[in-house]
């Protein structure tokens, strides 16, 4: 399913007034940009998430630097709030990970948790992250190299996750998917090398609790 499929299939699942919530909803969703328009594969625009709220929401995600004026124009409660606020040392935690990719392609360690605290204050949202866990694997395209610059052979891998959400709004989900898609954009530019290109790929996704609206 693409990421556009599931957020319509979350608002169709949840549009009957006796749902108020779904456990351990979980799809797998492509995450490969459209060939046509990079990044349209985790772009999901709302009223709520313009496309500029979501790149400067996943850019500020990212610990990348973000411009004042477009923190006040486009960051709100509504919209994620400090459950939705992953910044905290999250430059290291993807040099972790590229670096664990880089030196061991197979491994089973590149992780990246978000909470920053095991033993969380239930009265904050500080505390209450909503996205978890999520854990990058590399995997082989099959068949498909390139050609480097030096007329050597380069090998194609995809970089495939696996993400786990506490709770998602499905209201909320287009900004998460997009902070997702750019974190494995972030992390295969960091793995690619003369030898390898690297691809996102595949996302397995889970939210032990889906509603449809942030309440909690």
């Amino acid at each position: 399913m693409t990421c556009h499929e599931v957020w319509e299939e979350m608002n169709s699942l949840l549009s009957n007034p006796q749902t108020k919530f779904i456990r351990n909803y979980s799809r797998s969703i492509d995450m490969s940009p459209s060939t046509i328009a990079p990044n349209e594969g985790y772009t999901v625009e709302t009223e709520l998430f313009p496309v500029e709220a979501l790149k400067v929401y996943s850019a500020y995600n990212l610990q990348d630097e973000i411009e004042e004026e477009q923190r006040k124009k486009y960051f709100s409660a509504h919209r994620g709030g400090s459950q939705g606020d992953y910044r905290e040392g999250m430059k290291d935690k993807i040099a972790n990970v590229v670096d664990c990719l880089r030196r061991f392609p197979s491994s089973k360690r590149a992780v990246i948790t978000i909470p920053n605290t095991s033993k969380p204050n239930h009265e904050s949202d500080d505390d209450a992250k909503c996205m978890r866990e999520i854990h990058f694997y590399l995997d082989k395209d099959e068949g498909c190299t390139s050609t480097t610059t030096s007329g050597g052979s380069k090998m194609k891998m995809n970089l495939n996750a696996t993400v786990w959400m506490r709770a998602q709004a499905a209201e909320i989900f287009p900004k998460n998917i997009h902070f997702v898609g750019s974190l494995m954009e972030r992390v295969a530019e960091g793995i690619m090398s003369e030898s390898i290109s690297v691809e996102i790929g595949e996302l397995f996704y889970l939210a032990t609790t889906l509603v449809s609206v942030r309440e909690d």
